[in-house]
């Protein structure tokens, strides 16, 4: 596989194939399933941060870059960026590899976005987040 030039940004949280039941009107990858997906690596990462239940509170700026096709890998990666009293900020990139593995298959961006995650305790209240 020959890698762009930019790299993604963050820890390999999730890699999924894309399937056909997956599909969109357009026939690429419904963005909803693209989202959810990314919320999981997000969810992922910030209880790994936080060492703690989280919960998502927000997404923002989330952009939409390329198309995901039926038969790519998506590769989703996350970072926590910031952390606040009981919440982080997580940034999600996804990546796309064409599932056929040609030596030429080259990683692209197809997706990223913030999500704010919250620290919650037993009841599901907000907690604080220590720096782990």
């Amino acid at each position: 596989m020959t890698d762009s030039l930019e790299k993604p940004c963050g820890d390999l949280a999730i890699r999924v194939l894309a399937m056909p039941k997956d599909v969109n009107h357009n026939g690429d990858i419904f963005g909803g399933w693209v989202l959810a997906h990314m919320d999981m690596a997000a969810v992922s990462c910030a209880t790994e941060k936080s060492a703690s239940r989280v919960t998502t509170a927000a997404v923002d700026g989330m952009s939409f870059i390329a198309p995901i096709h039926v038969g790519d890998f998506v590769c989703i990666y996350a970072t926590v960026l910031s952390t606040g009293r009981s919440s982080m900020v997580v940034l999600v990139e996804t990546w796309a590899i064409d599932g056929t593995g040609g030596r030429e298959s080259k990683r692209r961006k197809v997706t990223e976005g913030k999500f704010t995650c919250v620290a919650i305790d037993d009841n599901g209240k907000p907690k604080p987040v220590f720096d782990v």
